[in-house]
């Protein structure tokens, strides 16, 4: 990164891949000839890394064992602040003192587009002069006023800055989290100076990357079948808030938990996460770099759910293909299935598909 005169890293316990590739597509788009680097596959670049030529350089800045420390960034985006990765952070203030750390490498000159309703980034950002902020109130620099969700659960809103109106914005990309993307994006790009024009056209026409409220099909009798890599309970919470603005009969989240530390630190959370969900499945906890600690299985979350919403229909199934199995005889037209987590969970929904075939 220290060899380009413009580093982007964009940083947040959430949403790094997304930003990153509406910024890699608006640099794209602008004739920079970009170096990218996401953590997700991006059709337009053909995979998740692209050598370019130009000046620019373009990556995730990843908060686990404070790797994000060793970047050379010139310009930083913080999009939030949250508890996760808790095998190698204390606690929600370990991150934020890491955060903190990763705001003061930007050198003079440089800037920081920062969320600073997140506390955990406000308190991170205070003390710099060089932030710029975004958000979704009008005392911010970038913020977004009067947001509308279309039938398909694809928010538009008018982008602002400061007092003054900028631009409508149209996303394909479903959530009001993706508001803030889009957001940071823009105010990134009118940092740089670009078309506003051009990055209204490319957020337009932005529909995500891989693994990323991502579409598989729809079965024979009309069921759709969407994966997503959320595995937070943030992300979830704001995925299925999100799916809820799309006119559907019932909603099913098929989850699977991700790392035996994650799903017992965060126990509480996950067991919140899945108000918007009509229909819950929970698989095997995925070890992923772990072992099985026997503190904390599947069958204990769906137990702490049900006790807490006895009404709620939440199942927990050992194979993947009893779960689907069950999806299929049991999803009904008009009903939508996604599968959440950070494994191989999307088999599950490949397998409800493939069974239209079989």
């Amino acid at each position: 990164m220290g060899e380009y005169g413009h580093s982007i890293a964009v940083a947040g316990t959430h949403g790094k891949t997304t930003t990153t590739s509406m910024i890699s597509l608006i640099l794209e788009h602008s004739g920079l000839d970009p170096t990218i680097l996401i953590g997700g596959n991006l059709t337009e670049i053909g995979g998740n890394v692209k050598v370019g030529k130009g000046d620019y350089f373009i990556t995730e800045a990843c908060e686990y064992m404070d790797s994000f420390l060793n970047l050379k960034p010139t310009i930083e985006i913080i999009l939030n602040i949250d508890s996760d990765h808790l095998d190698y952070f204390k606690d929600v203030d370990h991150i934020a003192r890491s955060f903190k750390a990763f705001a003061k490498l930007v050198p003079e000159g440089g800037k920081i587009i920062a969320l600073v309703s997140n506390p955990f980034v406000k308190a991170a950002t205070q003390e710099l002069e060089n932030v710029i902020t975004f958000g979704l109130t009008e005392n911010l620099d970038y913020w977004a006023k009067d947001i509308h969700f279309s039938e398909e659960g694809f928010p538009s809103y008018n982008l602002h800055k400061g007092e003054e109106f900028l631009v409508e914005i149209e996303l394909k990309v479903p959530g009001e989290h993706n508001v803030l993307n889009s957001l940071a994006t823009f105010a990134l790009g009118d940092l740089l100076g670009l078309s506003r024009e051009m990055m209204k056209e490319t957020l337009k026409n932005f529909h995500g990357t891989q693994r990323r409220f991502d579409m598989l099909g729809r079965t024979d009798k009309g069921v759709v079948v969407i994966d997503d890599y959320g595995h937070h309970p943030t992300e979830i919470k704001e995925t299925l808030k999100a799916a809820k603005n799309i006119p559907m009969k019932k909603l099913w989240c098929i989850f699977q938990p991700h790392t035996f530390t994650r799903t017992m630190a965060l126990f509480d959370e996950f067991t919140e996460a899945f108000e918007n969900a009509d229909r819950l499945i929970i698989a095997d906890i995925y070890a992923a770099r772990e072992k099985d600690i026997y503190k904390v299985d599947s069958q204990s979350l769906i137990a702490k759910i049900k006790e807490k919403e006895p009404e709620k229909f939440a199942l927990y199934f050992k194979t993947f293909d009893e779960i689907a199995d069950f999806v299929y005889e049991n999803a009904e037209p008009g009903d939508y299935v996604i599968t959440m987590g950070a494994g191989d969970i999307f088999r599950v929904g490949e397998m409800i598909l493939e069974k239209d075939f079989s």
